[in-house]
């Protein structure tokens, strides 16, 4: 296969989920003979045309800033889109590409992508994170009818669309395609690194990574291990950053002595050894298009807590190889006393965490592509 994938950003010169799955899934793809593009903004040192290991990179823009007042920039997102088009349509017109895989978010891309590939037989296939519905209207407030027309519009594009989580692909099927036409791939773990990652100097008993934003109800996980902290002279660490982390912080300094934030840490192996150091890993988040985090703590071998919540895959990813409260201060409280005496989920963490290796990912991803190419979706 000749692939072409479209991403204004590029890993690992901008970090995320979304670009990280490319590079990863794309990477293995390239390890087994298919040719790899990636299409994105300048961001690394060097010609507009290198190569990454073993995958090219293809500038089409400038490097530029993503964010404006912590939400993704709608300028942005369009004039990648727009200095996009022409490359990729000649490209396509060369017959250079066998199939386009596009990430949907900021969804301009998707749309471009398709405008370039009229007039070939060339498939685009789209990867989607989260479909948002309702949570423009606490995104972008006023202007949220664009942002849930833009999203609609999207969906409703001739496309093969693949979703990372049956419940991410539920909800596309509500606003575009039918539900028996959108793949589920899931997003993917590397186990090994994850199980050698280097342990931390200061550990915690109890762990949360993530954004700190107010869907991730990190408040409320500060109260319940508020309540428990002393009986198990337990520590709490919180990773990450957001707009929460001062109104988080003026709590937890009423709470309990145990609770420390670390912040943000550059180092995604740093992440991954709190995680190995951990009995513990909670995440009361209550919107979660998939939840790389579950998965990673649980090939660090860490009791998972999540929320059981209709926004969340949490219970897709996590299965019997973890726990599901509902978000409520009295439920996170009792699991973290019961993990923290020694309990422990009927499935091995470790074994659930096997089927997000990325190998098994790429498989997959593989598979869907050359059914797109070939038709058969």
């Amino acid at each position: 296969m000749r692939i072409g994938f479209i991403s204004n950003v590029v890993h690992p010169f901008v970090t995320g989920g979304a670009q990280k799955r490319i590079h990863e899934i794309g990477t293995r793809l390239a390890d087994n003979g298919h040719d790899v593009t990636i299409y994105g903004r300048h961001y690394w040192d060097g010609p507009k045309q290198a190569k990454y290991g073993n995958l090219r990179l293809q500038a089409v823009a400038p490097s530029a800033d993503l964010y404006t007042d912590d939400r993704r920039s709608i300028t942005e997102a369009l004039d990648f889109s727009a200095r996009s088009l022409r490359p990729l349509s000649e490209r396509l017109r060369a017959n250079e590409h066998d199939l386009v895989v596009t990430s949907v978010f900021p969804f301009f891309p998707v749309l471009s992508s398709k405008l370039a590939a009229l007039g070939t037989n060339t498939p685009v296939v789209t990867t989607w994170h989260e479909v948002w519905r309702d949570y423009w209207e606490g995104y972008l407030g006023p202007l949220a009818p664009f942002g849930k027309t833009i999203e609609q519009l999207t969906a409703r594009v001739p496309q093969y669309p693949i979703a990372v989580s049956g419940i991410t692909a539920d909800r596309l099927a509500e606003i575009g395609p039918s539900r028996d036409r959108i793949e589920v791939v899931p997003n993917g773990i590397d186990v090994e690194k994850i199980r050698n990652a280097p342990l931390p100097e200061k550990s915690y008993d109890v762990l949360f990574a993530g954004r700190l934003i107010e869907d991730k109800n990190v408040a409320l996980l500060l109260e319940a291990f508020d309540t428990i902290a002393e009986r198990h002279d337990a520590t709490l660490g919180i990773i990450g950053d957001g707009p929460e982390m001062d109104r988080l912080q003026k709590q937890a300094a009423t709470l309990a002595d145990q609770i420390e934030f670390l912040g943000f840490l550059d180092d995604y192996e740093d992440v991954l050894g709190h995680m190995r150091a951990a009995r513990v890993f909670a995440s009361p988040s209550t919107r979660e298009g998939f939840g790389i985090t579950f998965a990673e703590a649980m090939a660090a071998d860490c009791t998972v807590i999540a929320a059981q919540h209709p926004e969340s895959a949490a219970s897709e990813v996590i299965g019997d190889a973890g726990y599901l409260v509902e978000p409520t201060v009295d439920a996170i409280a009792d699991q973290l006393d019961a993990a923290l005496d020694g309990d422990r989920p009927p499935q091995d963490p470790l074994e659930r965490a096997g089927k997000y290796d990325w190998d098994a990912v790429a498989e997959q991803a593989e598979t869907v592509y050359q059914r797109a190419i070939d038709g058969r979706w």
